[in-house]
């Protein structure tokens, strides 16, 4: 057997301007490219047209071609990476895995297993920073915990930050270095029980025209103004170092909602539970309603409130929500409806392209008022006032709610009045209870 490094591709799905492949393939041993579709994940998807296991299945198949270009190609497996690793002890004389981090709790958990089982057999495991600029105890508050609150967090990002820190990695010049002798058969989606989704994973905007206009246009859902960036940061197709530095050529604004992505990193790397609970525990007894009929009714686009609904017709037939309007169905599902806020933040995990654990629950958690730097529990978004703001003309509307304005259209499933009242109310009780214990 002929000894090698694997570097393992997860959350990082290039070639080029990559942290731990970089390092990998500066080593003494010819690096074997990895991919593993994970079961532990995949299993519990529940729709078998997952739009983002399809964009994988290509980028991989992609990211194949590329390697075969230089004569390599990505070794690609199917099952649970602990046992997949087990195996490939025995095909090859492994001398280093080499990765990068990645911080959700399954994550976590996963990667603990496999560094264990390699240390066992005297393998170094070595992982690098590669999905963010600033990870884990890099951005604290003065006192070394972590920041719980948004612009401080924001503040100390942009002092710490040095511009050499989005400088790409070339790894390029080292593909030399690729392992040679290895044929690789990748698993067809249906082999894996999934079919193509006829949902595509749209390229991501990234011309200077449209970031330097971000800040004016970010909030009309109308307009097609916004980045979709969003899935290619999630599966590392674009790298965060050329995004971080495209956003201090052009836009401030843009910047900010990248930094927004790290402090929900972070927040949930420092407070796993969050995934689970709400942030603050005097918000965990908040006696919800949780009626399945208008939590579908919610889920359809059938609420009777035209920017809910379209929000979430636009979800279900595009994968993509606006961001202003993520906040106003999240607002309605949350206070006018009184149904707890892991419902929807479950359903967008089922749905959206963009989907990433800590950013969704950071923002799930900051329209329900219960999470670390929320909007207060009392206020409340009203979904009609939100349309004279941001989609006067109802062109937003009009496209994905054609009946609006007919007899067809559904009435108002709540008076948005009362419901608020009656949100505020439980949330007082829950405040009341949780302090008189």
């Amino acid at each position: 057997m002929k000894s090698l490094t694997i570097f393992w591709f997860r959350r990082d799905l290039r070639l080029h301007d990559n942290a731990g492949f970089y390092h990998a393939l500066q080593q003494d041993y010819p690096v074997l490219p990895l991919f593993i579709f994970d079961t532990d994940i995949l299993s519990k998807l529940p729709d078998r047209d997952d739009a983002r296991v399809s964009f994988i299945h290509k980028t991989i198949v992609k990211l194949q071609e590329d390697l075969q270009d230089f004569g390599s190609t990505l070794l690609v497996k199917y099952g649970r990476p602990l046992e997949i690793f087990k195996e490939l002890l025995q095909e090859y004389q492994v001398q280093a895995v080499y990765t990068n981090r990645d911080y959700e709790p399954y994550a976590s958990q996963r990667d603990k297993a496999i560094y264990e089982m390699l240390q066992g057999q005297g393998i170094p495991y070595k992982s690098f920073k590669d999905q963010v600029i600033f990870e884990r105890d890099e951005i604290m508050t003065r006192s070394g915990s972590p920041y719980k609150i948004y612009t401080p967090y924001k503040n100390t990002w942009k002092s710490t930050f040095k511009k050499e820190m989005v400088q790409p990695y070339t790894t390029q010049k080292h593909f030399g270095n690729l392992y040679k002798d290895v044929s690789s058969h990748i698993p067809s989606l249906q082999e894996m029980g999934f079919v193509s989704s006829n949902i595509p994973t749209p390229e991501p905007k990234l011309a200077s025209e449209l970031l330097q206009q971000y800040a004016q246009k970010r909030d009309l859902p109308a307009q097609d103004a916004t980045s979709r960036i969003g899935p290619h940061l999630r599966f590392g197709t674009v790298s965060v170092r050329e995004a971080v530095a495209l956003a201090l050529q052009h836009s401030n604004i843009w910047l900010q909602e990248l930094i927004w992505r790290e402090f929900f990193m972070q927040l949930l790397y420092h407070y796993p539970e969050t995934a689970e609970e709400s942030f603050y525990p005097k918000f965990r007894s908040i006696n919800w309603r949780n009626n399945e009929e208008e939590f579908y009714r919610w889920c359809e686009g059938k609420t009777g409130f035209p920017l809910v609904d379209a929000g979430m017709r636009e979800l279900n037939t595009t994968g993509f929500m606006h961001n202003r309007v993520r906040m106003v169905v999240a607002s309605f599902l949350v206070k006018d409806l009184l149904i707890d806020w892991r419902w929807g933040e479950l359903y967008f995990a089922q749905k959206l392209l963009d989907y990433e654990q800590a950013s969704n629950i950071g923002n799930w958690q900051w329209a329900a008022g219960t999470g670390a730097d929320a909007q207060p529990y009392f206020r409340v978004f009203n979904p009609d006032s939100q349309i004279k703001k941001f989609d006067k003309a109802y062109a937003y509307i009009k496209k994905w709610v054609p009946e609006y304005g007919t007899a067809a259209y559904h009435k108002p499933m709540v008076d948005h009045s009362l419901a608020r009242d009656r949100a505020i109310a439980a949330y007082k009780k829950a405040i009341s209870e949780a302090t008189a214990v």
